[in-house]
């Protein structure tokens, strides 16, 4: 069966493809549109389609449009309620129901030759459920699946099992309730950009003190039937709104780390909850924009009662395009393939690279290896653009369209937030071979997606101060050769060069924009920002003499 999936209704649009139930091609609108988040979450834009990843999707697979079974569509407009029955302050979401119930029309019209007949609405939450349930490695018996995000249909959160593949739906919390519009009304009001800048508020978090806990946990309560309240906050008594741009004050960090740890609190119960609801499932799989929030997905994996804990590494919105496709293709009776990474985007041959370079007319060539030719690079303390195979189908960059620095300097961190435009407060993620985890960082092990945050062993922090953050941890990425080996490679060949077997990833983007996605994007970022080596799949392209000052003290 060919199935493609669509998420298009609140915010970060999305097209995936399954075919014979293995994903075989996701992306997310914003890469080719160049939009951040593709479009902002107003029921203004949910007409929105994410028409161009939808066609690269098809083309990429050579799957014309009347060939497909079906479209799935993450929303079910028919499970929908009036806004002010949910308690919500929305008076445009009647429109955005009439839209997503003209969604067939709407895909009919972008992607020609579609019956809009093969379009299956599907319910918000269950496309969420399935991208995390039906995608995470095989568990060997029954999936725990919880999902939290700001809002559905008609409810916030979803806790369930998958029992050879069907999913048992335990328990969801009805809206006004939620935490992710929790986060969203911290977010605003800490002067960020709500549905967009909630990672910001997490690391915030870090430099404060949880100081109005005790008030959270009288307005923020688990009910202790797989539920939760909550109730309404006065944030201006807590902390005065910052502006957009403004300055953050202790206060302001205060609040952040009091909201993320009430969090994690709930997140925690929650996951006891299913654990004992579900009969004992030794795996809980996770997805919603909740479940991109490392920090209280580490602490669910170490208090929780589960053997696994995965997240979908597309937990946000931009996950249930490939969620919708995966419950499709499993009602008409494919069998779900775990996913085996999330290169899932768009990719160009050698040959392809080479013409871009051409075209860009600049000095380049072809090292004999990439891997060492940049770890040569990083270990003289330069930044290196690394721009390798298929994009990665999420907010994460994990070796694919990265920015790569010495985590030795202390100094790192500035620089990579100067070349990014970002906040200095903000911290960058180490990756580190797969087989030297153990020796560095606590935590959750594997961790491939960047999902979870670990601690840096004591005796290590001063050798990698550039990704342990104020708070002594760091967000991991492993690294497995047999998945990744030109990044192995490159690691490997780092350490040799320097004692350390850890690189600082970040993603290749400046503030603002996506993720680099085509050959020309990384040129063009490589031309406005201070990068030493521009790493485009074998090719080398190097700014000015490969020195580019001293040693770090964390190296040899």
């Amino acid at each position: 069966m060919r199935v493609l999936g669509i998420n298009a209704i609140f915010h970060d649009p999305a097209a995936a493809l399954v075919v014979d139930g293995q994903v075989v091609a996701a992306a997310e609108e914003e890469r080719f549109s160049r939009r951040k988040h593709g479009k902002r979450p107003v029921p203004f834009s949910a007409w929105e389609l994410p028409e161009l990843s939808a066609a690269w999707c098809l083309t990429s697979a050579g799957i014309d449009v009347d060939s497909l079974d079906a479209v799935a569509y993450s929303f079910d407009p028919g499970l929908c309620r009036d806004a002010d029955d949910l308690g919500l302050s929305d008076p445009w979401d009647w429109l955005r129901i009439d839209y997503a119930r003209r969604a067939p029309q709407f895909l009919a019209a972008a992607l020609p030759g579609l019956d809009p007949e093969k379009v299956r609405f599907v319910p918000h939450h269950v496309a969420h459920a399935a991208s995390a349930g039906l995608a995470a490695p095989p568990a060997g018996d029954d999936t725990a699946v919880l999902v939290l995000d700001g809002r559905g249909e008609a409810a916030s959160h979803l806790a369930g099992v998958y029992r050879d593949g069907v999913l048992t739906r335990l328990h969801s919390q009805r809206l006004p309730h939620s935490l992710g519009l929790l986060y969203e009304d911290l977010t605003r009001h800490l002067g960020f950009t709500h549905s967009s800048d909630e990672y910001k508020v997490m690391a915030l978090a870090s430099y404060g003190e949880p100081k109005h806990l005790g008030l959270l946990r009288e307005l923020v309560t688990d009910t202790g039937e797989g539920g939760f309240r909550v109730d309404r906050i006065d944030w201006n008594s807590l902390a005065k709104a910052v502006p957009a741009g403004g300055e953050l004050t202790e206060q302001h960090a205060d609040l952040a780390a009091s909201v993320q740890r009430r969090l994690e609190e709930v997140v925690l119960e929650l996951s006891r909850w299913l654990y004992d609801a579900s009969g004992g499932a030794s795996t809980l799989a996770m997805a919603g924009g909740v479940a991109l929030n490392c920090v209280a997905n580490a602490r669910v994996a170490a208090e929780g009662p589960y053997r696994n804990v995965w997240v979908q590494p597309a937990a946000g919105d931009s996950g249930t395009a490939l969620g919708a496709a995966l419950h499709v293709a499993g009602d008409l009776g494919d069998r779900s393939t775990p996913m085996a990474g999330v290169d899932l985007g768009r990719g160009c041959s050698d040959e392809e690279l080479e013409a871009e370079l051409r075209r860009a007319a600049l000095p380049y060539h072809r090292p004999d290896s990439i891997a060492a030719e940049a770890a040569r690079v990083l270990a003289d303390n330069g930044i290196v653009a690394w721009y390798q195979g298929r994009s990665e189908y999420g907010p994460r960059a994990l070796g694919h369209r990265s920015l790569l620095a010495h985590p030795g300097d202390k100094d790192t961190t500035r620089r990579m937030n100067d070349v990014k435009g970002r906040e200095q407060f903000r911290p960058i993620a180490p990756m580190v071979r797969a087989d030297r985890f153990a020796e560095i960082f606590e935590g959750v092990f594997p961790s491939r997606y960047m999902l979870f945050v670990h601690r840096v062993k004591p005796h290590w922090r001063n050798r990698i101060p550039a990704v342990t953050h104020v708070d002594g941890t760091a967000r991991v990425q492993t690294v497995h050769a047999d998945t990744e080996p030109l990044v192995t490679e490159m690691l490997t060949e780092f350490e040799r060069l320097t004692g350390l077997p850890v690189v600082v990833n970040t993603s290749l983007n400046t503030a603002g924009r996506p993720m680099v996605d085509t050959p020309r994007e990384a040129l063009e970022l490589f031309g406005s920002a201070p990068v030493q080596l521009l790493a485009l799949g074998p090719f080398a392209v190097h700014r000015g003499a490969l020195g580019v000052g001293r040693t770090p003290e964390g190296g040899r």
